[in-house]
């Protein structure tokens, strides 16, 4: 009987050093490689960076490595050739690529940012600015077809102003249009950050207006990937996106001063209290969603900016380019 005892023993033993082994294993299996393309480095996007920071995308078990594509067209066409995994810009980009008849048509899941980032500047202090002052302006725009102009021109139509009635310089890039500005072009211009509160500091224009509260609540930004990478890769996409949301609640929860002092690494060449200065900025606007959930309002008003820009060729439907499922995972832990 004592050796049957102490063989049951062994065996328990032996069964439970087994079961150990396979939990170190699991514990100890390597993060997976995740390239992330995003549109622009920008300050816009501190969720992101809070969740780089903070370690987040570690704790999930993504290696992420994180590369700039200068312009949504960029960061698509690196997204379709498979330089990148995720895409990070507009989600007219996928609207387009969709259009297009692309085979592998990217798919958005997360949801980012729902106020426009960009902010109006002028060469002087106008005070009590309305929209209606541009009529007859010079005026910096942003590309044909993306979103800091297209949106720029629906906040114009929404104030009664044909565009047409503006002198909308659309040749520059968005990220050399704060140069041109200083150096003496046009009487405002339409800057991202760190370009309007560099501006300012500069002494050479001011902050009149913010397009994304005069634009109202607009899914400005969001991530995407292809459809194959998003059915071969489920469980990396969700864990991407949980990394997120972490991100999203500590922006949620803390002080642009906080918020600030963390993403700081991410911008090295800015002083902390100009980086203070705009994440108050864009804290204050209600910049950042709280879950990435993209809506299909959300959705549909974008089309609705597209066809008031005149470009989009026909309406696609929200269930071909937004799926919900992993944001609605990551929301409810």
């Amino acid at each position: 009987m004592r050796r049957k005892f102490l063989s049951l023993l062994t065996a328990a033993a032996l069964a439970a050093g087994a079961l150990s082994c396979v939990s170190c294993a699991e514990e100890a299996k390597d993060p997976v490689k995740v390239t992330l393309n995003e549109v622009a480095h920008s300050i816009f996007y501190a969720p992101q960076y809070a969740a780089i920071e903070l370690g987040y995308f570690e704790e999930e078990g993504i290696d992420l490595e994180l590369v700039c594509g200068f312009g949504a067209d960029k960061t698509m066409t690196a997204l379709l050739s498979g330089d990148a995994d995720i895409g990070f810009m507009g989600s007219e980009a996928s609207i387009y690529t969709y259009i297009g008849g692309s085979a592998d048509a990217p798919v958005n899941f997360a949801q980012l940012t729902q106020r426009a980032g960009n902010f109006l500047v002028a060469r002087e202090d106008v005070k009590d600015f309305q929209w209606s002052d541009l009529t007859g302006k010079d005026v910096l725009g942003g590309r044909k077809g993306g979103m800091p102009e297209m949106v720029f021109e629906y906040i114009l139509k929404q104030n009664g102003i044909d565009p047409s009635e503006v002198n909308i310089d659309q040749s520059i890039d968005f990220g050399s249009t704060a140069a041109a500005f200083s150096g003496g072009q046009a009487d405002y211009t339409v800057e991202f950050e760190p370009g309007a509160t560099t501006l300012e500091k500069e002494g050479v224009g001011y902050v009149v207006a913010s397009l994304g509260t005069d634009s109202g609540y607009v899914p400005y930004t969001a991530y995407c990937t292809k459809s194959s990478f998003l059915e071969e890769h489920a469980d990396v996409v969700q864990a991407f996106t949980n990394a997120l949301q972490k991100g999203m609640d500590y922006v949620n929860t803390h002080t642009p001063e906080e918020i600030a002092e963390v993403i700081a690494p991410q911008f090295a060449e800015t002083d902390l209290e100009t980086l203070t200065t705009i994440v108050t900025r864009y804290h204050e606007q209600d910049t950042w969603k709280e879950d990435l959930i993209f809506e299909e309002s959300s959705f549909e008003l974008l089309q609705d900016i597209l066809e008031s820009a005149g470009e989009l060729e026909k309406r696609v439907p929200y269930e071909d380019l937004v799926t919900t499922e992993f944001a609605e995972a990551a929301a409810a832990r």
